[in-house]
């Protein structure tokens, strides 16, 4: 065999957390990778064996659900409660509704006073101003 020796159940020596975790799981892998019984592993961590298949359990089932796909690229925003997201479209309602008002009444002083131009129009020349 080429490379390096794989590292069995000794490998969660160097992952992050407290000594009794490390150990439980150490003790977990090697009944996985047949080294030692449930029994002798039981025995070292001063637990029943029934603890420890319920805690075999529990660390597997964790190691599959974060092996799970996830989806790709970064999760959208949260949206906040529905309650939020009312109360904002309520707040947006009620500026567009003002804007739309405001709006309809340049329109109609815009209509009332004549010979001034509208938008997007030029100003007249008159005889005067030639």
């Amino acid at each position: 065999m080429r490379g390096r020796k794989p590292r069995g159940p000794e490998i969660v020596r160097g992952l992050k957390g407290g000594d009794q975790e490390r150990q439980r799981l150490e003790a977990i892998l090697d009944t996985v990778a047949g080294r030692r019984g449930v029994t002798e592993a039981a025995d070292g961590l001063q637990m029943t064996p029934q603890r420890l298949h319920m805690l075999r359990e529990q660390a597997l089932q964790a190691a599959l659900d974060a092996l799970a796909p996830q989806p790709l690229g970064r999760p959208p925003k949260s949206a906040g409660s529905d309650e939020e997201r009312i109360n904002a479209l309520q707040r947006d309602n009620e500026r567009l509704q003002r804007e739309l008002e405001a709006s309809k009444l340049r329109e109609e002083i815009a209509l009332v006073l004549p010979g001034r131009p509208r938008r997007g129009e030029k100003k007249r020349q008159t005889d005067s101003d030639r």
